[in-house]
């Protein structure tokens, strides 16, 4: 039997659709509670049928939708349409080629971003300021060493605006001419491409002896030059001078022939190269690099010295192509592309990038080392000779 509350558990468009089925004469101006008495009132006036068939309430019943029947029509209804054969592949494809441009464009803005090895010896912190230091090596060898903070990084990017892209980090050599008066010209003589994993930059130069400045900015294809610092002066020695080795522990040795040769103390030069020899060199530039005991707390007895230094050595291989730099110095490599560094382990925590980048500069691996030492020099003992 179709009963009344049977009816009302439909909603109206259940019920109009019924209707509508069964004949009910002005369905569609009806309302919901119209429909119920409708439907009722045209079930009771069908006479049942006698030979067992269904009867009007079950034909009724069979055009009734239920709830759960309306929900499945309507989410076939709106169903999307089946992607084409391959799509999911077309969509994966074009996802790994944009994460490989992704990462294409990350590494080249880090091969040109000049201020990443100080970002990560610092821990992200900036230098004090911006500043690129010439040093003379030997009559045909500069050392330029640089510091450059994010923030410059950032206004040079603004600067160059649409030639950002097509911007490359150069060191430019410039050779200073003196016209016999307190005023000098400047000349380029080459550009020298470098790249964001290293500080420190060996320029091969002629014809000692020579005067020379470094600048160092980004070089755009147009010829257009974004400074960022510039050096100071350095003279080449004749070509009868001693020549240097090429690290910092062998400046070590003899630092203030270094220091008089890159112009240290010459009434122009800035704090600049002072400061650079003395962050090195772990000392003041006016004191010996050991200080020793005096004759000890009892001046009757002779001196007893005692000192105690440690070194590391840091080994490594790499591609024998490559171009690898310890601290932003470079390593040489064997023919096989092993390296062995040895190198000073001051009483202090201090961190050690390892870079190797491709000679084309396409490619670069990090590796950085975390090194602490910590010496406790314990207080002396004496003893009289008769407690010996």
């Amino acid at each position: 039997m179709i009963t009344a509350a049977t009816l009302r558990s439909h909603t109206s468009k259940d019920l109009a659709q019924m209707a509508k089925t069964n004949g009910v004469p002005g369905w569609h101006s009806m309302r919901k509670e119209q429909l119920v008495k409708a439907l009722l009132k045209q079930a009771r006036s069908k006479p049942r049928p006698s030979n067992g068939k269904r009867g009007a309430s079950k034909n009724l019943a069979k055009n009734t939708l239920s709830k759960k029947a309306v929900a499945q029509k309507l989410a076939r209804s709106t169903r999307k349409p089946a992607r084409a054969n391959g799509s999911s592949k077309t969509v994966a494809a074009e996802s790994r080629i944009a994460r490989k441009i992704r990462l294409d464009r990350q590494q080249q803005e880090s091969l040109k971003n000049l201020a990443l090895i100080n970002s990560l010896e610092r821990g992200g912190n900036d230098p004090a300021q911006d500043r690129v230091i010439a040093i003379i090596r030997d009559p045909y060898w500069i050392q330029a060493y640089w510091e450059v903070s994010k923030s410059t990084v950032a206004r040079a990017k603004v600067a160059l605006v649409d030639q950002w892209h097509t911007a490359r980090p150069v060191l430019r050599l410039l050779s200073v001419v003196n016209d016999g008066t307190n005023n000098s010209m400047e000349n380029v003589v080459r550009e020298i491409p470098v790249h964001g994993g290293v500080r420190n930059w060996f320029i091969d130069v002629s014809e000692p002896p020579q005067s020379y400045r470094v600048a160092i900015g980004y070089a755009t294809e147009d010829g257009k030059f974004h400074l960022v610092a510039k050096s100071n002066s350095v003279t080449t020695p004749a070509p009868n001078t001693d020549s240097f080795d090429n690290n910092w522990a062998d400046i070590a040795d003899d630092f203030k022939k270094f220091y008089a040769l890159s112009g240290g103390y010459a009434k122009t030069t800035t704090n600049d190269l002072q400061q650079v020899f003395e962050e090195k060199l772990n000392r003041p530039m006016n004191q010996p690099e050991f200080v020793r005991l005096g004759n000890g707390i009892n001046n009757g007895f002779p001196c007893f010295d005692f000192e105690v230094d440690a070194h590391m050595i840091i080994q490594g291989v790499a591609d024998p192509n490559a171009n690898v730099t310890l601290a932003g110095e470079p390593v040489k490599l064997e023919n096989d592309g092993t390296f062995s560094v040895k190198i000073n382990l001051p009483d202090r925590r201090q961190v050690l990038p390892i870079v190797a980048a491709s000679r084309d500069g396409t490619q670069q691996r990090t590796t950085v080392l975390a090194i602490e030492r910590n010496t406790k020099v314990m207080e002396p003992i004496t003893r009289e000779l008769d407690e010996v």
